[in-house]
This record gives structure tokens, sequence and C-alpha cells, in this order.
């Protein structure tokens, strides 16, 4: 992001937000670029709140056509578009969120987010991607590690009323108040691939339990070269056989991933619209947060399960107790 200072538009037009966070941190927004692979609700959220707040541009990729799923839960795409006859989702996406806020950049990046070198993720600040493999997870937030700058990274999964957010923000440093004082924070982030590796028995003893069983339906994805999303009750008996390898393997109690958990994770793949309104909230947010540079970043697990209603951190690193 370069130092270039708000237009007398964008002074006009974000002057409420301004009064919230100060022109620094709206300058920064107004210069950043940010890129989303995965045009589901969740991210369908983030993109409408990060649009709305003003960033420089936003690039989607997400080749695959309109379903009678992605209809329910997405909300940018026109109500009298036919399936798989108007475009892909990232184009029709596109169309609408600039209706939201002309003074954003928005485009589409076609081509599979696996197709796509390090090179290509240097002209963003955040990463974003939304319902992808455990392998797609680890190769991008790597190529973007291996930048010369800093890149943000985030992974989102929504399924039904359960969602997970996963952010690496590398070495990160961040201005705090206290009292009548602002101080200058420092905070060191493992990768996915780094934090997942870390045993389970070495974690918090009240580890939420979503993080255990999001792993192990992830796993059992990866190990049936299955996309996200394609699981059914017909699963339910190898899922449970997986869980009970990975908690022998990791001296974990099996109560510690309830069946019924797994169930919900396995069976009922699709977004609930408003978890998805929940975690695409969160993650506007802490996008805000790690582009201007102020306030408390989320470190490193965001879990929210809407059956009790909370929100959950978990800071899994190397560092963890």
């Amino acid at each position: 992001m370069n130092g270039e200072e708000l237009t007398e538009q964008e002074t006009a037009l974000y002057d409420r937000q301004i009064r919230v966070w100060g022109v620094d941190a709206q300058r920064r927004l107004s210069k950043s670029h940010i890129f989303v692979s995965g045009l589901k609700g969740t991210a369908v959220e983030f993109c409408k709140n990060i649009v709305l707040a003003g960033v420089g541009s936003l690039t989607l990729n997400d080749d695959n056509p309109v379903t009678a799923e992605a209809l329910a839960a997405n909300f940018l795409i026109p109500f009298d578009e036919n399936m798989g006859g108007g475009g892909s989702l990232a184009e029709l996406c596109c169309d609408s969120l600039k209706d939201f806020n002309p003074m954003v950049h928005v485009s589409v990046e076609k081509g599979d987010l696996s197709s796509f070198d390090v090179d290509f993720f240097e002209k963003f600040d955040v990463v974003v991607i939304n319902c992808c493999s455990l392998a797609s997870k680890k190769s991008v937030n790597e190529k973007c590690r291996k930048l010369s700058k800093r890149v943000a990274f985030y992974s989102v999964d929504c399924r039904d009323s359960c969602g997970e957010i996963f952010v690496d923000l590398q070495k990160y440093c961040y201005a705090k108040k206290k009292i009548d004082e602002t101080v200058e924070c420092q905070l060191q982030y493992p990768s996915f691939e780094e934090a997942i590796a870390i045993p389970w028995r070495s974690l918090p003893k009240r580890m939420s339990k979503l993080y255990f069983a999001m792993r192990v339906v992830e796993r059992f994805e990866d190990v049936e070269k299955r996309k996200p999303g394609e699981t059914s009750i017909a699963d339910m008996a190898n899922v449970l056989k997986l869980r009970n390898e990975l908690c022998l393997a990791h001296s974990l109690n099996e109560s510690q991933i309830p069946d019924s958990l797994l169930e919900r994770l396995v069976v009922s793949t699709k977004e609930f619209p408003p978890v998805s309104a929940v975690l695409g909230g969160i993650l506007g947010q802490e996008v805000i947060k790690a582009i201007s540079g102020k306030g408390d970043p989320l470190k490193n697990f965001f879990f929210f399960d809407a059956v009790d209603g909370k929100g959950v951190i978990e800071d899994i690193s190397t560092s963890t107790p």
C-alpha cells in the first residue's frame, strides 16, 4: 500500500468511518487490494462488508456456475438469473458488488485457485479463501509466506450452523490504546500447516471441540479426495473410524469430538445464512484491523456454533502452553 492521500470524494463518502477509525486507517483501506476465492455465502457477506468499508480493489475468483444451493445462500446473484446461463459466480457477484460502492474497483480473476503461482499473490495485501480443501489452505498460505512483503491470509469455512476462521498475519505489528497512551504491539503467527500440526495432547484441555471436529472432517475429505462438503450420512462410519484413529494417535479422549457434532458437519454441509452473516462480519472486522494496524487482531482461530450462540477465539500456535 502506498502513501497516497484520500481524495476529496473519498473523504466525503467515508466521513462517518473516518470519525470512527481515523483518516490514516481509511487511507490504508482505500489503497488496499483484496483477493477472495470461493464465493459461497460467508465469502459473499465478507465481500459486501469490505466493499462498503471502502477498500481500493477486490478481486473475485470462482468459475463455478450458478446452482440452486448458490441461489439460496448468495444474495449477490440477481433473482431473475437463470441457473447455468448467466456467467460464473464471480462474474455475477462482481456486477452486484460494483453497485454497493462504485469507488471500489471490483474485478474477476478466472482460473483454478491451485493454478496461481507465488508471484500472482504479490499484488494483494489480503488473501481470503472460502470452503477450500486442506491442500489448498496449506498451498495458498505457503505461497503468501514466500513473498517479500507481508500478505495477510485468511481461510473461512461454514458448515450448517458451525463456522471456522483461520488467520495468518505472519509477523504483525499494530497500535493498541492503553488509558492515555498508545503502545506498539507485535504478534508472531504460525502458518495453517504449522498450527494444525501441533499435537492435540499439547493443546489446552478446554479447547473448542469444533476445532478437533473440523480437523477430522477436513482430513477425511483429503484422504477420500472429496471436495469440501461432498459428504453424507453414508460416510459417518468411516468418519468415526478416522476420529478414533486420530484420537488414539494424539492421546485425546474421543468424547472431545462428539458423534453428534461430527454428524452435523458431515450431513448438513450447506451454509446456514445467519451463521454466514456472523462469520462474514467477524472476518470483515478482522481484515479492517489487519489493514489499518489498529486494534487487537484475532490470533489465530475463531469458532462459532449457532447451537449455543458462542464465538470462541483459540490461539493455536507453537507457543500454546
